[in-house]
């Protein structure tokens, strides 16, 4: 187990190591997993060249506004899937989840002429729309309220509550481990999504962290040093953040493969 955990995590230390050598070190031959002297320059100065407040900042409002878009949705979706009865409700999951086996990459200019057409480039919305929801977090959402007793609903009923008052204040409430699984798979997509920030973005100012280390990487290819430096400053408030909701993780996977 130890020496799985060690492969697993293997490419991060790797850059960890990289990222505290001195540039002469990083490719050394034999190359060397463990540096000799460890110095922070490289965070210092790559931190002094790229302007990472800015960044920081612009992907802070992109994973702020996607992930409460895609969790609401996500949660309005699944739970008539789950707990009302009417005709169709099979065949829409069923096509729901057969989107599934369509390649992300296959909707990128589709999704660029919506965005297009309703004058939404270069505008954080834009980047944010075609993930406002996704067909895993709805699925993960279903099996979680599959897992409620349908007397919570009926005494919603016997009450008088209104259907969006009963999943909103009855509930949703008893699924917060699942909301906290999608939550953190959301977080960690939208934190690292590079690719299609700079397909819709035209101003690199706007530009979130993950696309502006790749402008560092294609300018700054032989300063291996402030590339990992700059990699690992990206990945901390991921870890930082799996850290502090690792509970919920596995109370959420649990309940959720339960129901």
């Amino acid at each position: 187990m130890i020496m799985f955990a060690l492969f697993m995590t293997g490419p991060f230390l790797w850059l960890l190591s990289v990222s505290l050598m001195p540039g002469e070190n990083a490719f050394s031959f034999p190359p060397k997993f463990l540096p000799t002297t460890i110095k922070f320059d490289n965070y210092v100065q790559v931190w002094q060249f790229m302007d990472f407040p800015n960044y920081i900042l612009n992907t802070l409002i992109i994973v702020v506004i996607g992930l409460v878009l895609n969790t609401l949705l996500s949660c309005l979706t699944a739970y008539p899937l789950a707990m009302l009865m009417f005709k169709g409700k099979n065949l829409i999951f069923s096509l729901l989840v057969a989107t599934m086996i369509i390649p992300a990459a296959a909707g990128m200019v589709v999704h660029y002429l919506t965005i297009q057409a309703f004058g939404l480039t270069n505008t954080y919305l834009g980047v944010v729309l075609p993930s406002a929801i996704t067909v895993f977090n709805v699925f993960l959402m279903r099996q979680s309220y599959m897992g409620m007793p349908g007397e919570i609903r009926d005494s919603g009923k016997m009450d008088g509550a209104s259907e969006l008052r009963i999943w909103f204040q009855l509930v949703t409430p008893l699924v917060k481990p699942s909301i906290a699984v999608i939550s953190l798979l959301e977080f960690m997509a939208m934190w690292n999504n590079f690719l299609w920030p700079m397909i819709i973005l035209e101003d690199p100012k706007k530009y979130p962290l993950a696309s502006a280390l790749t402008f560092l990487n294609g300018q700054f290819s032989y300063n291996f040093g402030w590339i990992a430096a700059g990699t690992v400053i990206s990945v901390l408030p991921i870890i930082i953040v799996f850290l502090f909701t690792q509970r919920y993780y596995m109370e959420g996977i649990s309940g959720s493969v339960k129901g």
